[in-house]
C-alpha cells in the first residue's frame, strides 16, 4: 500500500507550471500553424488568392493561430490565481500524448523558447 502512495506522490507536479509548460506549447502550435501560411501563398503563386476556397483556407489558418493564442493566453491568466501548492497527477495525461518531443517538454519543464525541433530538415517526420 505505501509502494503505491510513494509512486503516486512522485509524478504530482505543480499544477501552474504545468499549466505554464502546456501554455508554452501552446505558442509553439500557433507559431507552426503560422508558418504554413507564406508556404501556401509561394506554392499556390499569384494567382491563389482569386479563388475563393483558397481564401477560406488561409483564413481557417488565421483562425487557427488567433485561437491557439487565445487559448494559451487564456490558461495563462487563470494561471496566475492558482495556488502553487496545488498538485496533479501529470502521469496518465503524459501516457496519452504520442509526439515524443511534446511529451518531453510537458514532462520536464521546458519552457524556454521553443519546445518543438523547428530546425528539423524538410522531409523530417515522427511515426506514431
Amino acid at each position: 500500500m505505501n509502494e503505491v502512495v510513494t509512486h503516486a506522490a512522485s509524478t504530482e507536479e505543480s499544477l501552474p507550471e504545468v499549466l505554464m509548460r502546456l501554455v508554452s506549447e501552446l505558442h509553439d502550435v500557433a507559431y507552426l500553424i503560422e508558418r504554413v501560411e507564406p508556404q501556401l501563398l509561394e506554392l499556390g503563386g499569384p494567382d491563389v488568392l482569386q479563388s475563393p476556397e483558397s481564401i477560406k483556407v488561409l483564413q481557417g489558418i488565421d483562425l487557427a493561430v488567433q485561437k491557439t493564442r487565445g487559448l494559451a493566453e487564456f490558461i495563462d491568466t487563470i494561471t496566475a490565481t492558482i495556488p502553487d501548492q496545488w498538485t496533479v497527477d501529470v502521469s496518465t495525461a503524459l501516457s496519452l500524448v504520442k509526439l515524443a518531443d511534446m511529451r518531453k517538454a510537458l514532462a520536464n519543464g521546458l519552457r524556454h523558447g521553443h519546445s518543438q525541433p523547428l530546425g528539423k530538415a524538410a522531409g523530417d517526420f515522427d511515426f506514431f
